[in-house]
């Protein structure tokens, strides 16, 4: 399987927005915008000079299967900024794809801002997604319970 990441575009993110509000991705997978409209606004934020957010799409042999991308960028902070992903196509999921991509997303994401550390949230019910962290160099800093749900905190040090 060839696995690549590529810029989002506008209509990537309505894409995206769709896809990514099923019951079960929302169980796992918080989301700030609670509408496409305000998806497309965070979007075009990241467009903008001195951004401290950066997404890319993920293609799995060609076809868009989710979203990789950064937060709260600000290298003078620790950790420099925050990683969250998403393969929202069930049939490309527990395949790997995530774990190429974060890969992939964190050289660009370190050629393009120069950052040190990444900080990653995620569920401790989220199994595949605390090996996607691991296997990409994450480790496990804390563990914590944010409004009655179990949570972990890994951070990637360079």
């Amino acid at each position: 399987m060839i696995i690549t990441c590529k810029n989002r575009t506008e209509e990537t993110v309505r894409i995206y927005f769709e896809k990514a509000s099923t019951p079960e991705i929302r169980k796992v997978l918080p989301q700030k915008a609670q509408t496409v409209e305000e998806a497309l606004a965070d979007y075009r934020d990241t467009l903008l000079p001195n951004a401290t957010s950066f997404g890319q799409t993920v293609y799995a042999d060609g076809k868009y299967v989710g979203d990789v991308w950064c937060y709260c960028i600000d290298p003078k902070d620790t950790p420099n900024c925050m990683l969250s992903y998403c393969i929202f196509e069930p049939e490309y999921q527990a395949k790997g794809v995530a774990t190429v991509a974060v890969a992939q997303f964190l050289e660009t994401l370190r050629e393009k801002y120069d950052v040190k550390t990444v900080g990653a949230f995620t569920y401790a019910s989220n199994i595949p997604s605390i090996r996607v962290l691991e296997r990409n160099g994450f480790a496990l800093i804390e563990e914590f319970t944010e409004d009655g749900i179990p949570s972990q905190y890994f951070q990637l040090t360079y």
